[in-house]
């Protein structure tokens, strides 16, 4: 059967790599325009997460530190969440290089985006990180403030 197909499954693969790394910018972005008060501190969190249990997921706060990197506070965009302003420039570089990929044909950096020890290396500081939060998030808040966290009370 002959396929009508104008991009080959890699490159479709890749494709949704780039609209996946410009939806994680976009949406943070969207959201600075709207935060014209500063609502996004004080506002119910919309993690599924934290909605349930009152605590904050591994993920908690990385689109708030988007969107005060985009209006560059810095410091609050670390103090929200410690790898936001890595998920950004590793957006930015998804996107070049993915792009890259599909117009020379050729891959780039496959040895270090497909290796096991830099995952699994990453995936020992995240948990780290999220470990030191949730103990620092536990010693700062009362049984009730981390009810309110959650739609139990």
């Amino acid at each position: 059967m002959i396929s009508t197909s104008y991009i080959n499954k890699k490159n479709q693969l890749k494709l949704f790599g780039i609209i996946g790394a410009l939806v994680t910018l976009i949406v943070p972005f969207i959201m600075m325009l709207f935060n014209h008060h500063d609502h996004l501190g004080t506002d119910q969190s919309l993690c599924p997460f934290k909605m349930l249990t009152g605590f904050p997921c591994p993920g908690c706060g990385i689109t708030k530190s988007l969107v005060y990197l985009y209006e560059g506070d810095l410091y609050k965009s670390f103090s929200y969440h410690l790898f936001g302003p890595f998920v950004f420039l590793f957006c930015w570089v998804t996107i070049i290089v993915l792009t890259a990929e599909i117009i020379t044909g050729k891959s780039y950096f496959n040895s270090l985006f497909y290796s096991k020890k830099l995952a699994y290396g990453l995936a020992i500081v995240l948990v780290v990180y999220h470990l030191g939060r949730v103990i620092y998030f536990v010693h700062g808040h009362t049984r009730e403030e981390i009810l309110k966290e959650s739609i139990w009370k």
